[in-house]
């Protein structure tokens, strides 16, 4: 039978070697750096390898530390999974669960009714969820899973595609008024258009059914922000790109009118990313319960019917449970 600080140890050292870092390991374990490198200095002498080469800079696995880690790293978090599964047989998912989420206004409006009910039928579960714009890191920030709309680069990462954000374009009325509303895409190099990224110019390009238009266009004011370039648009500075969930209420209120109504932009996939297959039973619920609700959202917009009700909506939010959740941006 093996020794019981085995274990124990060898989840000491997969924390490390994931940060690479000794301080930030020791800060998420909630132990002294000196007990921790102690730990991890006793532990290589019971193997007889160096796992980890620290200098006063930096910290490097070995040869040897890079074999054993992805080894490592599985045994550790089936042995955390079937911890939780145990516990979630007894009482349920329980515990925190730290999720990153774009700033986007579509998140703000529609997460937060999926968490409300996601909290009222999970107890126990705390989530926390934090506004951070990508990249995000999932491990040096301890997050147990992040929603994004950009794949990430790091490839050890696990990626789960919810759906698509279909993209469309987007003017107010008096902006169309005072310069004309275009009837084909190649129209639009000469209306002034808000940028979606820093710079004077971008390409778009537009299908419509099987006919696609790639066009270049200008315009006098940029941004990074979704949120924004949406509020440009809607005081009549132009014409934005923008996801068709983040301006219905634009819409529906004739704030914002459709340009070009039968051409579409490429779609913007939704994710939910996380470090490992093997997760605790409180982010394999939640990946569950907010992958069946966006999906329903995201084809509702999509389509152009109704968005199914959740506990954020006003029609229901005197009657909704206290979420159990906390949000910092």
């Amino acid at each position: 039978m093996p020794h019981p600080q085995v274990l124990r140890d060898m989840a000491l050292f997969v924390e490390v070697a994931k940060r690479k870092s000794f301080s930030q390991a020791a800060a998420a374990l909630g132990m002294p750096i000196s007990s921790l490198s102690r730990r991890i200095t006793l532990f290589e002498s019971a193997i007889g390898l160096r796992l980890l080469d620290r200098t006063t800079r930096k910290l490097v696995l070995t040869s040897y530390g890079e074999a054993y880690l992805n080894q490592a790293t599985r045994l550790v978090e089936e042995a955390q999974r079937t911890f939780d599964d145990m516990v979630a047989q007894a009482k349920g998912p329980s515990g925190l669960l730290k999720i990153a989420v774009p700033p986007d206004f579509w998140v703000l409006r529609h997460l937060s009714g999926i968490i409300s009910e996601f909290s009222h039928e999970h107890e126990n579960i705390h989530v926390h969820v934090d506004l951070r714009p990508p990249p995000v890191d999932l491990v040096g920030d301890n997050y147990d899973l992040a929603i994004a709309i950009e794949e990430p680069r790091e490839t050890s990462l696990i990626v789960r595609k919810v759906g698509d954000l279909e993209n469309a374009l987007f003017a107010s009325r008096s902006y169309m008024l005072a310069h004309g509303r275009p009837e084909h895409p190649q129209q639009l190099p000469q209306h002034r258009v808000i940028l979606p990224a820093q710079g004077t110019s971008a390409k778009w390009v537009l299908t419509r059914g099987s006919e696609t238009a790639t066009v270049a266009v200008t315009g006098p004011v940029s941004c990074n922000s979704l949120s924004l370039a949406r509020q440009f648009a809607v005081s009549g500075q132009g014409i934005t790109a923008a996801n068709m969930i983040n301006v219905e209420r634009d819409l529906n209120s004739g704030k914002l009118e459709r340009v070009l109504p039968d051409w579409w932009l490429p779609p913007t996939p939704v994710y939910i990313v996380t470090t490992s297959r093997l997760l605790p039973a409180k982010a394999r619920s939640f990946i569950d319960f907010a992958t069946r609700r966006l999906n329903a959202i995201l084809v509702a917009v999509a389509r152009g019917t109704p968005v199914p009700e959740t506990y954020a909506d006003e029609s229901r939010k005197d009657h909704a449970p206290q979420p159990m959740f906390a949000v910092r941006s």
